[in-house]
């Protein structure tokens, strides 16, 4: 079982939520934390609206050969519609986001104060091919946390 990476200074004025195995991409996984860090929440829910909705490409930092230019990005050439990561997160966020309102924080002053996106559990599967070989066919699972706090 692991823990958060990241303790708030406050534990009253702090909610936090986990995602564990998702079975999403983990490298737009990443990219997408690193975009929504920092934010306040009800943006984080648009721009995440917007990437499903496909109105609004993810820039993409370190991931990007071969990926071509969309329209609309600012400070990156290359993007992409990571739509099923982008639905996950945002189940996490508002999940987050319930959580902070049962604690009775404040959900106009949230804003995501750490997110991050970690490997989780390979899951080994194998292809049965001719003349009794194998090949083997892993998928790979993404944890995410989330810890929002009032501003």
């Amino acid at each position: 079982m692991s823990g958060y990476s990241y303790v708030p200074e406050n534990e009253e004025k702090a909610a936090k939520a986990y995602g564990r195995e998702l079975r999403v991409s983990y490298k737009y996984a990443v990219e997408l934390c690193r975009e929504l860090r920092g934010k306040k929440l009800e943006k984080a829910k648009e721009y995440l609206e917007d990437i499903i909705n496909l109105k609004r490409a993810l820039p993409l930092r370190k991931f990007k050969k071969g990926v071509a230019h969309r329209r609309g990005l600012t400070r990156a050439y290359a993007g992409r519609y990571p739509v099923k990561v982008a639905e996950h997160v945002l189940k996490v966020l508002r999940s987050a986001e319930a959580n902070a309102e049962y604690n009775g924080l404040d959900g106009d002053k949230l804003y995501i104060k750490h997110i991050s996106a970690s490997k989780g559990r390979l899951i080994k599967r194998y292809f049965p091919r001719a003349f009794g070989r194998a090949t083997p066919h892993f998928r790979h699972s993404t944890n995410l946390q989330v810890v929002l706090e009032e501003r």
